[in-house]
């Protein structure tokens, strides 16, 4: 009997070192990619079940801020951080931070026409003109002339647009920048801007949810939400002229001239970019990543966790309408990895 109680204490004492050794990280950030983030941060623990990752879906601009105050181990953003963020970083934290493309994504205007049937038409000057609010009725001859045949009401439109800081925000706003001069000087491109009009909303899914209550309502999501909330979206009119819908292969078209040209620091914009089949409003989404990290079990699982990312992990983006990372990305990302010390 004593024997057997001798073991159960023993075990009993054991499960406090059990648990102590569980490394666990936690990020904050983007929620253009929180769906496969998710993802893979269940599957990763399943095969590592000492490794606990937990991610905030914050917006970027939440994520840049954390990562750069140190409350949180790693940061994400859909759009690079500006120099000014970078100098910030530097003098806070010590060291440089580093950028991980992790999956590529499409940024979609989606809407809610009562009576509209099919997939809409937007031009460059369309979109333009919506967010700027010069083009206010669903009737617009800038829109009906991509429409032909589509009866569309003269209700009016409802721009909907992020509330937080946001990249998706950040690419929309690169987009309208790179098309619409009127939007470049009196707009620009930010995480966060001075709307000329519209309703604001917390996250991805904020605005996918005030678009589906919103009749007449137009706004801006990454792919994967107007797909899981059933939402209508939109082809848009790309550089060559060709009305594209955001999916696997367009948005990977779109990566595919950066990829080849992929600058070190993975700090890249591929809105507005040439080919016949490329989405326009396309983006990477990276990882922010400390240079110097001092917790040696943090460190490895960090490191191993990007090895996995870009192998195994890449495997489960298709399935939830994000494109995987073209393979010069991925072969250059593996070498930059040694640069996390």
């Amino acid at each position: 009997m004593k024997r057997t109680i001798f073991g159960a204490a023993a075990v009993i004492a054991l499960v406090p070192a059990l648990l102590a050794a569980q490394t666990q990280l936690t990020g904050a950030g983007a929620t253009f990619p929180n769906v496969i983030y998710k993802k893979w941060f269940d599957e990763y623990h399943k095969a590592h079940a000492d490794v606990e990752i937990n991610y905030n879906s914050l917006g970027s601009g939440a994520g840049i801020k954390q990562i750069t105050e140190g409350t949180v181990d790693f940061g994400a953003s859909d759009g690079p951080m500006t120099p000014d963020q970078l100098a910030e970083y530097k003098t806070k934290r010590g060291v440089e931070i580093l950028h991980f493309p992790t999956v590529l994504g499409g940024v979609v205007p989606a809407y809610n026409v009562p009576g509209v049937t099919g997939q809409l038409k937007f031009t460059p000057a369309a979109l333009s003109g919506i967010f700027l609010g010069t083009i206010t009725k669903w009737n617009d001859p800038a829109i009906a002339k991509a429409n032909p045949g589509v009866k569309l009401p003269s209700a009016d439109i409802v721009v909907a647009h992020r509330s937080d800081g946001s990249g998706t925000t950040y690419v929309w706003t690169d987009y309208l920048s790179k098309i619409s001069a009127d939007w470049k000087s009196k707009v620009g491109t930010n995480s966060s801007v001075n709307w000329p009009v519209g309703l604001g909303a917390n996250g991805n899914a904020g605005v996918a949810g005030l678009i589906k209550q919103t009749e007449g309502a137009l706004g801006y999501v990454e792919l994967i939400y107007a797909v899981q909330n059933n939402i209508a979206f939109g082809s848009v009119q790309n550089p060559a002229g060709q009305f594209v819908t955001a999916s696997f292969a367009s948005v990977t078209e779109a990566a595919s001239g950066a990829a080849a040209n992929m600058p070190d620091d993975f700090r890249v914009s591929i809105t507005n970019a040439p080919g016949k089949g490329a989405y326009p409003i396309s983006s990477f989404t990276w990882l922010l990543i400390p240079a110097k990290i001092q917790d040696a079990a943090k460190r490895k699982v960090i490191t191993d966790f990007l090895k996995w990312m870009l192998a195994d992990g890449q495997g489960f983006t298709e399935g939830l309408s994000y494109a995987k990372l073209p393979a010069p990305v991925v072969a250059k990302e593996l070498k930059a990895i040694s640069l996390i010390k």
